[in-house]
C-alpha cells in the first residue's frame, strides 16, 4: 500500500512540474519582451504576433509530449530510425506553417505599429518614434506568408527536440538499469534459497541417521535426540526461510545440532563450544555455521583414539568471528574427501550475501582443519 501511495505521489509531483515549467515556457517572451531606446516601457506587441507566439509555444509542447510519448518510444527505441527521422522532419515542416496560418485565422495579419505603452504622444516626439522602428517585424502583405516569425524560433524548436530525445533516453536507460537491478535481486534470491534448500535435507538425512543408529543401539538418548530435532526443524522451517535471523537463536540451533551429534559419539572425542562477547541485538544470516560444524564432526571423529574439537565464537559491534578446529583423522576421512558440497555451499552464500563484508580462512595442513569465518556487520 505504501509503494502505490509512493508512486501515486511520485506522479503527482512530476504532472505539477511539468505544469510549472511549460507556464514558465509560455510566459517567457512577453516577460522578455523587447524594450525600445531610451523607454522604460516594452514594446507592445501585435494582437497577430501574440497569436505566433502562443501557438508557436503550444506547437512545441505538442510535439515534445509525441516525441517522448510516441515516436521515441515506438520508432527510434524500435530501431526505425528513417520512419523516426521523416516524422520529425515533417514536425518540423509543419512548424514553419502551422502557427503563421492558424495566426492568421485568429488575427488580422495587416501591420500594427509596436508602441511603448507609456509613450503618451509619438506625434511630438518624431526621432523617438524613429527610434525603434527596428524592433517593429517585416509587414505582412496579403497573399504572402512570412515564415520567420520570431528570432530564433527554429533553434527553440531543435532546443525542444534535443531536451526531449535526451529526456526519453535517459528515463529509457534508468529504466533499463532498474530491470537489470530487480532481475539481479530475483535471481540472487533464488540462488540463495537454491543454496539454502542444499543445505536443510543434507542436515536432516544425517541427524536421521544419528537417530536411526541411536535407536538402533537402545539407547535412552534417542527420545531427547528427537526433541532436539523438532526444534531444530521448527528453526529451519520458520526462522531460516527468512534471509536473516538473530545471533541468539543461530546459536542455539547450532548447540543443538552439536548436542545431537555428541549424543552417537564415545568418551574419545571432547567438543568444546565457547562464546566470547555478547550475541545479543545481532543478525545474520542463518545456517552459515552449520557445514563446518558437520565437517568438524564428520572428519574429526575416530572411534579408535582420542580427538578434540573446538568452536569459538566471538562477537562484537563490528563483526562477527566464528572458529573451528578439529584433528585430522586420515583413515577415516580420506574416503570422504570428495564430500565438501557443505563449505562450498557456504561460501557462494557468503560470496552472495556478504560481499566484501567477510573473510574466511582455511588451513587443511598438518593433523589439524581449522577454519576461521568473519563476517562485518552490516
Amino acid at each position: 500500500m505504501n509503494r502505490i501511495s509512493s508512486v501515486r505521489t511520485k506522479n503527482i509531483l512530476t504532472i505539477i512540474i511539468h505544469i510549472a515549467v511549460w507556464s514558465c515556457f509560455l510566459l517567457l517572451p512577453f516577460i522578455f519582451q523587447p524594450h525600445p531606446k531610451d523607454s522604460p516601457s516594452p514594446v507592445g506587441f501585435s494582437m497577430h504576433f501574440r497569436a505566433v507566439l502562443i501557438i508557436s509555444s503550444i506547437y512545441l509542447i505538442v510535439f515534445y509530449y509525441i516525441n517522448t510519448l510516441l515516436l521515441i518510444p515506438k520508432l527510434f527505441f524500435n530501431k526505425h530510425w528513417i520512419w523516426y527521422t521523416v516524422c520529425v522532419i515533417a514536425l518540423f515542416v509543419l512548424f514553419l506553417y502551422l502557427p503563421e496560418w492558424l495566426s492568421s485565422i485568429i488575427a488580422d495579419p495587416s501591420p500594427e505599429p509596436m508602441m511603448p505603452m507609456a509613450v503618451k504622444d509619438l506625434s511630438k516626439h518624431p526621432i523617438d518614434s524613429l527610434s525603434f522602428n527596428h524592433h517593429l517585424p517585416p509587414p505582412h502583405r496579403h497573399g504572402r506568408r512570412h515564415f520567420k516569425f520570431f528570432p530564433g524560433s527554429y533553434w527553440i524548436f531543435l532546443l525542444v527536440f534535443a531536451i526531449s530525445t535526451s529526456v526519453s533516453v535517459i528515463q529509457q536507460w534508468l529504466r533499463l538499469e532498474a530491470n537489470t537491478k530487480e532481475i539481479e535481486k530475483e535471481k540472487l534470491g533464488t540462488e540463495l534459497q537454491f543454496l539454502k534448500s542444499q543445505v536443510n535435507p543434507h542436515f536432516i538425512f544425517n541427524t536421521l541417521n544419528n537417530i536411526y543408529s541411536l535407536a538402533l543401539t537402545g539407547s535412552d538418548k534417542t527420545a531427547s535426540s528427537i526433541l532436539k530435532l523438532s526444534a531444530i526443524m521448527r528453526y529451519i522451517i520458520s526462522d531460516a526461510a527468512s534471509n536473516i535471523v538473530s545471533l541468539e537463536k543461530e546459536v542455539e540451533f547450532t548447540k543443538h545440532i552439536i548436542d545431537l551429534q555428541m549424543d552417537r559419539l564415545t568418551d574419545k572425542v571432547s567438543v568444546d563450544f565457547s562464546i566470547n562477547g555478547s550475541i545479543e541485538d545481532k543478525m545474520i544470516a542463518p545456517l552459515m555455521f552449520i557445514p563446518f560444524v558437520e565437517n568438524a564432526f564428520k572428519y574429526g571423529v575416530s572411534t579408535r583414539e582420542a580427538t578434540t574439537i573446538i568452536f569459538n565464537l566471538q562477537a562484537s559491534d563490528k563483526a562477527i568471528v566464528f572458529f573451528a578446529s578439529n584433528t585430522i583423522v586420515h583413515s577415516e576421512s580420506d574416503a570422504q574427501e570428495t564430500t565438501g558440497i557443505g563449505i562450498n555451499n557456504v561460501k557462494r552464500r557468503l560470496a552472495l550475501l556478504y560481499p566484501d563484508k567477510h573473510s574466511l580462512d582455511i588451513d587443511n595442513s598438518g593433523d589439524l582443519f581449522t577454519v576461521k569465518l568473519q563476517i562485518t556487520l552490516l
